[in-house]
């Protein structure tokens, strides 16, 4: 496994790599969701690399940049273990050099779901995506429906500039029970750990209303926001039911959604999401909370 820093050596690394090429962009602290990319990634490409960067740019100067875990050595360990061929760890003068000033914005999607709470955070997504996509090259690149909007934000930005690259989501890893797994659950004491079960929770109840014919999208979004308004330690920021490619709030009967939320347990911010009425939610249909 070669390990890199800089963009020369990143190239020269490259080269010597088969095609085509599976790219796994992280902000590191790797987590089994993680590492079920880079899984993926492995099947389908003879080659994989994966980038390690905390991106300072789509973090609001009141959000936790500082204190986001790290730990590239154990990183390290887990991407050798799981066979990958490349790791890049830019540093930040490398991803932003002194006096940068060019940023790539996706209007529209970017201002609804998190970026009403978090307005410039799309910004700071697509601008080092679009980075990494332009140093990397890949062919294929991963990411986790956890992030659903930002999923959605990126196929976008794809789109738009013509990118050559087939972005791959893929499904929510969870623990056993239920909690979709985050870099950020480290932050949660013992009570805001089981806490935090309400948000999948509430999310498979309404999953088991929709497989049940309820397909009202007010009904659904209450369904959730009963349940984790019921937590004590929880504190509900929004939920949603949307149309899973445009975003755009639902009302009324529907056919497919896309039901996501923010939660804060503690000062700890959470999101998850659920797909109901596609194929990518198969994963949660037959799932459980322990």
């Amino acid at each position: 496994m070669k390990i890199v820093e800089g963009v020369p050596e990143l190239w020269a690394a490259l080269s010597s790599l088969d095609r085509p090429l599976g790219f796994v962009p992280t902000m590191g602290y790797l987590h089994q969701g993680h590492l079920s990319l880079v899984r993926q990634a492995r099947k389908e490409n003879p080659s994989v690399a994966v980038s390690i960067f905390a991106n300072p740019a789509q973090f609001a100067p009141d959000e936790d940049l500082e204190s986001y875990p790290r730990n590239i050595k154990r990183d390290l360990e887990f991407l050798k273990a799981e066979g990958t061929d490349l790791v890049w760890i830019p540093t930040v003068p490398v991803m932003y050099p002194e006096g940068y000033q060019t940023w790539v914005e996706v209007t529209g999607l970017s201002t609804v779901l998190e970026g009403s709470f978090r307005p410039t955070h799309f910004r700071g997504v697509t601008t080092v995506v679009a980075k990494l996509f332009n140093a990397v090259g890949p062919d294929r690149a991963y990411f986790g429906q956890k992030d659903a909007q930002q999923a959605v934000v990126i196929k976008q930005m794809v789109r738009d500039l013509n990118y050559p690259i087939e972005i791959v989501v893929c499904p929510i890893v969870r623990e056993e029970d239920g909690l979709a797994m985050s870099s950020r659950n480290t932050y949660l004491n013992q009570d805001q750990r089981l806490a935090a079960r309400c948000l999948s929770q509430g999310l498979f109840s309404a999953r088991d209303a929709f497989l049940a014919g309820e397909r009202r999208a007010e009904v659904l979004k209450g369904i959730v926001s009963d349940q984790v308004q019921g937590e004590p330690l929880a504190d509900l920021q929004y939920v949603s039911c949307a149309d899973p490619e445009t975003l755009a709030e639902l009302e009324g009967e529907v056919r497919s959604c896309l039901i996501s939320m923010a939660v804060l347990v503690g000062k700890t911010r959470l999101i998850d999401n659920l797909l109901l009425g596609v194929s990518s939610s198969a994963e949660l249909e037959t799932q459980s909370i322990s």
